[in-house]
């Protein structure tokens, strides 16, 4: 170390190379941790732009009646259905000839609505997933005033 310390010219110049090393190496390989950093700088800035932009929605007449047709379909194809089996047994010759005509259908256009279903469905189950409220079972319930010694002795361990 006594050849390489009067070389470099002391322990001072050895830390001062090697963070000139460290910035000459950045250069062409950048550093992971500043990417991480700037990264997780460029979502919050997204999150808080989303936040602002969404945080509290004015729903005018438009927006409740879209909501409103959004809550038809499910009901239509419930009662649809059911209504199909009223129709076969009140109107069988007329069923049978409609069901023929359905048997007609190509099959990718079965795939197609089928698709159209299963994304109309997934996208609204997702957005009750997360949407929801997760509620805790042991937390005492809201608006009773009523104590519970034993439910409070097990909070505390005791």
């Amino acid at each position: 170390m006594g050849l390489i310390d009067r070389v470099i010219g002391g322990p001072g110049a050895v830390s001062a190379l090697g963070t000139a090393a460290k910035g000459v190496a950045e250069v062409f390989v950048p550093s992971a941790t500043r990417r991480m950093e700037l990264s997780t700088e460029a979502q919050m800035a997204a999150l808080q732009q989303f936040s602002e932009e969404y945080g509290h929605p004015s729903f005018g007449l438009f927006d409740r009646v879209v909501n409103g047709l959004n809550r038809l379909p499910r009901p239509f194809l419930a009662f649809g259905t059911l209504g199909l089996f009223v129709f076969a047994m009140v109107e069988p010759e007329a069923f049978a000839r409609r069901m023929v005509g359905l048997n007609a259908v190509p099959e990718p256009l079965w795939w197609l609505l089928g698709a159209i279903v299963a994304f109309y469905f997934g996208a609204r189950e997702t957005w009750y997933f997360r949407n929801r409220t997760v509620t805790n079972p042991f937390a005492a319930p809201s608006g009773s005033g009523e104590m519970n010694p034993a439910l409070d002795d097990w909070r505390n361990g005791g």
